[in-house]
């Protein structure tokens, strides 16, 4: 009797000890969206960053480089709050070495650029490495003979920060430029907003600022508190599908700048993969 409950002692420790190293575990994970579209002829891969909030991912951001080049994307995207409004932009510049000229970059802003007071040196910093600021603009690119359009807003605080325009005149500014027939992606900060984005009919939503909800229990709870949606939000973190649009909210990059740890919820680094069709009724 008394093995037996040593046994069980040690298995309840064990089992402790386990639950407490994967609850705090912040090691950059890559999360992985697959999404089958009529509206691409060849398959596209996106690198989605979102929250970074100036975090520290090795000597030079080596970590978080590596982990991008290892998935081989078409392009970037830098769904907003890339800069924190404390922490200075050291690490964001390494990161933006490590990438520019490698990956075609596009970077919409979140509330924390706006926070810092330096949102035009932000901006600065980012155009000097080659990406574009998308403010309420669009480009179109081609992945191949793939054309895709990426648009991109503001976060809404740049009204009142910086004097924007607000995000539905944005959306109305870009639905008179989008081309039809281009595969077409909306970079907006905030998921909360998906309502008035599937007025606009993209094909695919990228965003992030929830954090992935900073607490989960994966399989019960997605996410506990995310700014902007409150406790047990909608859209922390994941695929959501709305008749034939898509959005994919980013859990965020955010490690050591936020003052509530992560719990079950590891920072990661989200690749989308998006596949025509015809390729999969070809299998």
């Amino acid at each position: 009797m008394h093995n037996m409950t040593g046994r069980i002692k040690r298995f309840v420790f064990l089992s402790a000890a386990f639950l407490f190293v994967a609850a705090f575990d912040i090691r950059l994970h890559i999360k992985h969206y697959e999404i089958t579209t009529d509206q691409t002829t060849e398959t596209l891969r996106i690198a989605l960053l979102t929250d970074l909030h100036s975090c520290k991912y090795g000597k030079d951001g080596e970590t978080l480089i590596r982990a991008i080049d290892s998935q081989q994307p078409d392009l970037i995207l830098l769904g907003g709050d890339i800069c924190d409004d404390v922490i200075p932009d050291d690490n964001v510049e390494a990161l933006l070495k490590g990438i520019s000229g490698r990956y075609p970059c596009y970077y919409v802003t979140g509330n924390h650029e706006y926070w810092s007071g330096r949102i035009d040196d932000i901006l600065e910093l980012f155009r000097s490495y080659h990406v574009t600021v998308l403010n309420g603009s669009s480009d179109t690119i081609k992945i191949g003979t793939q054309p895709v359009t990426v648009c991109g807003v503001t976060d809404p605080d740049a009204v009142t920060y910086a004097g924007a325009a607000d995000i539905r005149s944005q959306l109305d500014a870009l639905s008179d430029t989008r081309p039809p027939e281009c595969y077409t992606l909306l970079l907006a900060h905030r998921p909360e907003l998906i309502g008035l984005y599937l007025q606009y009919d993209y094909d695919l939503v990228l965003s992030g600022h929830a954090h992935g909800g900073q607490w989960r229990l994966p399989g019960i709870i997605n996410g506990l508190y995310a700014p902007d949606q409150g406790w047990f939000p909608r859209y922390a973190g994941g695929m959501y599908v709305k008749n034939d649009q898509v959005m994919i909210v980013s859990r965020g990059l955010a490690r050591e700048s936020t003052k509530v740890p992560r719990i079950f919820n590891r920072p990661e680094l989200v690749i989308v993969t998006v596949k025509p069709a015809i390729e999969d009724r070809n299998k």
